[in-house]
């Protein structure tokens, strides 16, 4: 019998993405005896989707590198063992099971018996037999990264030890965070050797498996450790009716191999869950997706699509000529009949957004795998009075060294600096899409916990104590940030502190603002890459959805941050060899820029064709509101490098009450001009406020109202004629007041029902021409502000911060003189590290901070001190990339 791969610790048991599909689960290597990889060519679909970047996967042996080394074991296996409320270990020390499962079940034992004596053990690369495969001949183990081994003690004597499993990932903190969906695929893998561990017959007698579980992930930039610990009940018992369902399949099918060279028979019988936005990375996408492609069905075409199960039977008829469709999501449709006619569907919603506009600030970056906040090179360009000026482009040759942050907050600040100097209103950063803005505020956060340690520990060195880091190592104190840099991080911080508000647009995603326009064909999922939405925006005739999904898949270079597997190959290899051909890497970075700015360029031509909203100017005006009092904050220092995350919880607070009203205001002005986001609206039963509703007659005017709450009686204001927004007529009028926006000559009226008449009768004080049939969207007038002239409505402005932000007359002496009256308004940084410096060495002098006390703290800033540290150690360049594995397994 043949190896049976089980998969070791990765996520090929529950932990995958595609634990749900059947085909999936069936061509496990288990049951196959072959990798996904090496069947999906048997199949005549090689895969070229699936791999994991050079940079990527040496990224993620360096962190486990970090991970096993001596450097942190101390600190990952302290703090595990804290945090589950487990005793101090009297010592530390670090073994290795080579990866072998006879030398790892003789490092346990040497555990156990070592934990007897108080001692704490950290064993690596660990081999354990799958569960429920002990002794099955050819069975491969199970390979958790680390599990640690301490003493076990009940009713104050020594009972045994403690096993407790872990993992490593090198998951990336996306503005200081990292997302639950990640930790919970980490923590399945944890529970994986858990159960693993549990079933071992060598398992140590008196050595018991903790229900809890530790996953070792990055603290910061630099990838150091540290471990963070979850309850794995509900995680083992996912893991155990997986690992059942493996073991039953292997016992109730052979592989296709035994049957037929051709392994077609044995998968085309099973069930695929097609999912556009998560199969590309499995190995067996190609297959599936060509098996759909050539099915011709209507209920194939929908699910390439990616259209959700329960939503196919309503919109069924766009595609199979009936012309059936039932109530469905405006965006579904659109994406249909782009697929069906081939050409882009445009939505009637006019612009809002900056791109274009003087004050805008362009900005294309080419990320690094190799790090988490690492960058080959970024160009920008400034927006004034008389158009865009020209890109200003950089190459970094070392793209994850804090220099290069330093660097992109340098070029980024500069720009701002001379945008706001200008005085063109408010400042946007233009980004091609969301990973781009997250890649900057995430550096700008790193940045800002540099200089907010820095201001801490000088203030120690002014005051004669040595600068110490939360664990108390010595600190090497970082240089300052140069003003450009420290304004450009200010800006980003501030965007982040805003994304909870709905108004505010600091920073600007232009693949977001270009598909509230235009709705692409094909999968969904496609759409999420500008230069995808831009070939389509652009087509003139019938084009097929197909041809460009495959085109865009196979561009070497990508519109956003992240790079295609290709190019990021070519340009970690240009990289390694940087010393001798630098031209050849600087050519690489710059091709990679320069897609970026053509896509960049092209979207903006295709806004610029684009009717402008009248609402336009009221979102100009949020928004300078909102930067005006940023503005004060940079001036005065005053919180303004602080993350959303370390807001204070005054000023948290505060906020509840804007946040009410900023979604007030951006519900109502999106139902102003949005006419697909208002009927979607108007046709949920939940929703109170608005209704749809059909024109019976003209003269009298009657309505078909289709809603239980707008009922004779109710004011009523007519938002949308079939596909128009009733705002943007040439007679509406809009008018800027100090504390709300004033919208007039709109139809406004009451509802009255009339004796053996059907539908209501609707007395609008403002005429309107409407025609028998025409759709209407209704919108209950109480839900605005409304005037005695019968026209107008009005949209309450929200109030800017009062509470926990500097007002209009603090000043750089405010604090100074009455600290208790400014102290949640304009209290300088300077002050607040200096006093939390003071605090700290208090609680060191008491012995109340790391590694005196038990258990240890944990540091929930996490800012990135270790400058000059691990980021030197790194995985060997040539460390190759295992065929079999997937970006699955790692991400």
């Amino acid at each position: 019998m043949g190896s049976l791969s089980t998969g070791g610790g990765s996520s090929a048991v529950a932990a995958s993405a595609h634990a749900g599909c059947e085909r999936f689960r069936r061509t496990d290597p288990l049951i196959t005896k072959v990798s996904r990889k090496k069947l999906a060519s048997d199949l005549g679909a090689p895969d070229v989707s699936a791999g994991i970047p050079e940079a990527r996967w040496m990224r993620a042996m360096t962190f486990e590198r970090l991970v096993h080394s001596d450097r942190f074991v101390s600190e990952l296996l302290t703090k595990a063992v804290g945090q589950l409320g487990l005793p101090r270990p009297g010592g530390v020390r670090r073994r290795s099971g080579k990866v072998l499962v006879d030398i790892t079940a003789a490092e346990l034992a040497a555990a156990h018996a070592r934990a007897a004596e108080g001692h704490a053990t950290m064993l690596t690369e660990l081999a354990v037999p799958f569960v429920g495969l002990e002794g099955q001949a050819g069975a491969t183990p199970t390979k958790p990264d680390f599990a640690i081994v301490c003493p076990r003690v009940v009713d104050g004597d020594g009972a045994g030890s403690w096993l407790i499993m872990g993992d490593a990932k090198d998951y990336e903190r996306v503005r200081s965070r990292i997302d639950d969906a990640r930790l919970l695929k980490g923590f399945l893998q944890v529970a994986l050797g858990a159960e693993s561990a549990k079933a071992w017959s060598k398992l140590p007698a008196g050595m018991v498996v903790h229900e809890w579980g530790a996953l070792a992930v990055p603290r910061n930039a630099f990838l150091q450790p540290e471990a963070v610990v979850e309850r794995l009940d509900d995680h083992r018992a996912e893991v155990r009716a997986r690992a059942r369902e493996r073991t039953d399949a292997l016992a109730a099918h052979d592989t296709y191999a035994t049957d037929t060279n051709d392994p077609t028979g044995y998968v085309q019988h099973l069930e695929a869950e097609y999912d556009p936005s998560s199969c590309p990375t499995c190995n067996l996408f190609t297959y599936c997706r060509d098996e759909l492609r050539q099915a011709a069905t209507p209920d194939a075409l929908l699910i390439e699509l990616g259209v959700e199960r329960l939503t196919r039977p309503a919109v069924r008829g766009l595609v199979d000529g009936t012309g059936v469709v039932a109530m469905a999501s405006p965006q579904v449709l659109a994406n249909i009949r782009a697929t069906a006619s081939g050409l882009p569907e445009w939505t009637t919603r006019r612009r809002v957004d900056p791109v274009g506009l003087p004050g805008a600030i362009n900005v294309v970056l080419a990320k690094s795998d190799a790090a988490a906040l690492g960058v080959h090179g970024i160009a920008v360009q400034q927006v004034g009075a008389s158009g865009p000026g020209a890109w200003r482009r950089l190459t970094f040759l070392e793209p994850q060294a804090l220099q290069t942050r330093t660097a992109v907050m340098g070029v980024i600040g500069a720009a701002l600096r001379e945008v706001r100097h200008a005085g063109a209103g408010p400042v946007h950063l233009v980004v091609p899409d969301k990973p781009t803005a997250d890649l900057l505020v995430s550096m700008a956060d790193s940045l800002a916990g540099v200089e907010l340690s820095r201001l801490r520990w000088q203030h120690d060195l002014d005051t004669g104590r040595s600068p110490l880091t939360f664990d108390g190592e010595l600190a090497e104190v970082p240089a300052a940030l140069g003003d450009d840099e420290r304004l450009a991080v200010s800006f980003l911080l501030e965007a982040d502190r805003a994304r909870a508000m709905s108004l505010r647009s600091a920073i600007v995603d232009l693949r977001g603002v270009l598909a509230t326009h235009v709705v692409a064909g094909g999968p969904s999922s496609d759409s999420g890459r500008l230069d995808y939405l831009v070939r389509w925006a652009g087509a003139s005739q019938p084009v097929q959805h197909r041809d460009i999904s495959d085109e865009i898949a196979q561009q070497l270079h990508t519109p956003g941050a992240r790079l295609s597997n290709e190019a990021s190959d070519e340009i970690h290899a240009a990289h390694r060899r940087r010393t001798t051909d630098e031209a050849a890497y600087r050519q690489l970075v710059h091709a990679a820029i320069d897609y970026r700015i053509s896509v960049h360029e092209q979207a903006t031509a295709v806004l610029d064709a684009l009717p402008i909203s009248k609402l336009r100017a009221v979102h100009r005006v949020l928004e300078m509101d909102a930067q005006e009092v940023w503005g004060r904050r940079v001036a005065l220092h005053a919180s303004d490098l602080v993350r959303f995350s370390r807001t204070f919880p005054a000023w948290r607070n505060a906020q509840v009450d804007m946040l009410d009203a900023d979604n007030r205001c951006a519900s109502q002005l999106t139902m102003l001009a949005d006419t697909d986001c208002a009927l979607e609206r108007a046709q949920d039963a939940g929703v109170r406020e608005l209704a749809e509703a059909t024109v019976l007659t003209t003269t009298p005017l009657r309505l078909r109202v289709r809603s239980r709450r707008l009922v004779e009686g109710s004011s009523v204001v007519v938002l949308h004629v079939n596909d128009a927004p009733v705002v943007e007529e040439a007679n509406t009028t809009v008018q800027t007041q100090k504390g709300s926006f004033k919208f007039g000559q709109l139809p406004i009226g009451p509802l009255t029902r009339e004796a053996d008449a059907e539908g209501l009768r609707w007395s609008p004080g403002v005429s309107v021409q409407l025609q028998v049939g025409d759709r209407l969207i209704l919108a209950d007038a109480s839900w605005f502000k409304t005037f005695r002239s019968g026209h107008e409505i009005a949209i309450d402005r929200p109030k800017l911060d009062e509470r926990a932000a500097p007002k209009s007359t603090c000043t750089p002496s405010s604090f100074a003189s009455d600290p208790p009256q400014h102290r949640w308004c304009c209290r300088p940084h300077e002050d607040a590290e200096a006093e939390w410096s003071d605090t700290l060495a208090a609680r060191r002098a008491r012995g109340e901070l790391n590694p005196q006390t038990w258990p240890p703290l944990i540091d929930e800033d996490r800012f990135d001190v270790g400058i000059n540290g691990p980021q030197l150690v790194t995985a060997d360049d040539g460390t190759a990339v295992p065929a079999d594995l997937t970006l699955d397994d790692i991400e």
